[in-house]
């Protein structure tokens, strides 16, 4: 985590210089690609095991903060700029408590990776510095990979496979605002900040267990856009 914010500062300091020459970022084609931090919410999860006896947990999920990163293409009108989005985020999970009984769960293996596709809208609020805020916001769908996880029952001891392994993919949506500082006109940096979140995923790998949750994190990230 210290290192990925150490590049990310030193990013920001090594452009510095170059922002109080630079242009106003021009209208036009671009691609742009950008590696920063995400941050997965707890995730609540639903687990149930079918056949003879069966359960239904409700569990509390939380992460460790994980990587994002991706690429993105699209047009730039001066004002606004719509884009195609790829991307990949990751969280390791750190904890898992089942809410009902209040069992925790420690030593947990687990983790949840979701490949997104997203449609991109953003209004930009030129001026005459080469710095330009900018909000919006997308749709599209994400591919939840759900790992095979394990944790260790704290009043027993004894180690428990809690998830099945298996993927989903669903609708997803984000939010956020950023800077783009202009370094030329052709080249910039892009600071941003993301809400991502999906509609709930259905994992059921086999007729005896089934899995739902949906997921949710707050990112940032920095990147560069180049524009033709």
């Amino acid at each position: 985590m210290k290192k990925r914010l150490i590049v990310f500062i030193a990013i920001v300091i090594l452009a510095i210089p170059s922002i109080g020459s630079a242009m106003p970022p021009r209208p036009g084609p671009y691609v742009a690609g950008f590696l920063g931090v995400s941050l997965p919410m707890d995730m609540d999860v639903t687990s149930t095991q079918y056949g003879p006896g069966a359960r239904t947990f409700n569990d509390r999920v939380e992460f460790d903060p994980g990587i994002q990163a991706g690429g993105s293409g699209g047009f730039d009108f001066g004002f606004l700029r719509i884009e195609g989005e790829l991307a990949y985020k990751s969280g390791e999970m750190s904890s898992i408590t089942e809410k009902t009984s209040n069992v925790k769960y420690a030593s947990v293996d687990g983790r949840v990776g979701v490949y997104s596709m997203m449609f991109n809208a953003f209004l930009d609020l030129r001026n005459p510095s080469p710095v330009t805020p900018y909000i919006g916001g997308g749709v599209g769908f994400a591919t939840l990979y759900l790992s095979d996880t394990f944790g260790t029952d704290t009043n027993t001891g004894y180690r428990l496979r809690l998830y099945d392994s298996d993927e989903e993919t669903v609708f997803a949506y984000q939010a956020g605002a950023g800077l783009e500082i202009a370094l030329t006109k052709m080249l910039s940096l892009d600071l941003g900040y993301r809400y991502f979140g999906t509609a709930k995923a259905k994992f059921k790998r086999s007729s005896f267990t089934a899995t739902e949750a949906k997921f949710e994190s707050h990112s940032a990230a920095v990147g560069l856009r180049v524009k033709f």
